[in-house]
């Protein structure tokens, strides 16, 4: 528990610090290796044995983040198509060692991971896409609101779950995880992101970017959905029977398991805000 809270807190300090980066050309980068190390995770998760699919992913996980953070301009339909047909040419090349589900593994994993990631400079980036609606501070709100309904709905449900837990959520995946506990990590979230909400508005908006309604509903959404991803990132450990996706944050895991939750939330929030600004 020791290990688990000061490595909590270390990885969060260093986590702020690169957000004071986030308008910087380094901030891509960031997500680009959060995003590479994450599909390696997978691949070893999933047992991938085949080295030219694993780096091929690993590079084209990369690769992602920097195409949506420096706005990149390629033909996507043929790149998409020459990476697949390279998947499977190199799991043919390598059939003795390399299951058709590994192949779609790296498929998944290497795209929608670094897409997931990817939206945290999309919604940084809402005030190029939604010209004269939203604000570069804006764009600092939502990824902040993002990451608070990731992170902190597991943390509540934690100490939640702790002391009130009784009734279990999902046995047979989670077995620590209660339904006190989630009510406890969706209602904290909530009123976080409302005093979240108030010291923006205080402080920060120049104009009202969310009325505490939305973000009451938006922040039971988002932290629903951040408990629908932990008991996904769960049930795939249990299929392949493991503890954990790494062991790079001692006590956590690796950044699968710490970023598990925020690979759904952030989809879904920029997801809303399109939905919005249709």
């Amino acid at each position: 528990m020791k290990q688990k809270i000061i490595t909590g807190i270390v990885s969060g300090i260093a986590f702020i610090g690169i957000l004071f980066a986030i308008n910087t050309v380094v901030f891509p980068f960031v997500i680009a290796l959060l995003s590479a190390i994450a599909v390696f995770e997978i691949g070893n998760a999933v047992h991938l044995k085949n080295r030219p699919i694993q780096v091929l992913s690993i590079a084209v996980a990369a690769f992602v983040p920097l195409l949506v953070g420096f706005d990149w301009q390629i033909p996507l339909m043929p790149a998409v198509t020459a990476y697949v047909i390279l998947v499977f040419l190199f799991m043919l090349l390598q059939y003795e060692k390399t299951r058709f589900e590994h192949a779609v593994f790296a498929l998944f994993a290497s795209l929608i991971v670094p897409y997931a990631f990817s939206t945290i400079l999309l919604l940084r980036d809402v005030d190029k896409t939604f010209s004269g609606v939203y604000t570069k501070t804006d764009g600092i709100f939502f990824v902040i609101l993002g990451l608070f309904c990731a992170w902190l709905t597991d943390i509540f449900a934690y100490f939640a779950g702790s002391f009130l837990g009784k009734h279990k959520l999902a046995p047979k995946i989670s077995p620590k995880k209660t339904i006190e506990g989630a009510i406890g990590g969706i209602v904290g979230t909530m009123l976080l992101n409302v005093a979240l909400l108030a010291v923006f508005n205080k402080f920060f908006f120049e104009h009202t970017v969310i009325s505490y309604w939305a973000i009451i509903l938006t922040s039971v959404l988002l932290a629903i959905i951040s408990i629908c991803g932990d008991l996904t990132a769960s049930t795939l450990k249990r299929n392949y029977n493991i503890k954990d996706f790494g062991s790079l944050l001692p006590g956590h895991g690796g950044i699968m398991d710490r970023f598990d939750s925020y690979l759904f939330v952030m989809p879904v929030l920029y997801s809303v805000i399109v939905f919005v600004n249709r």
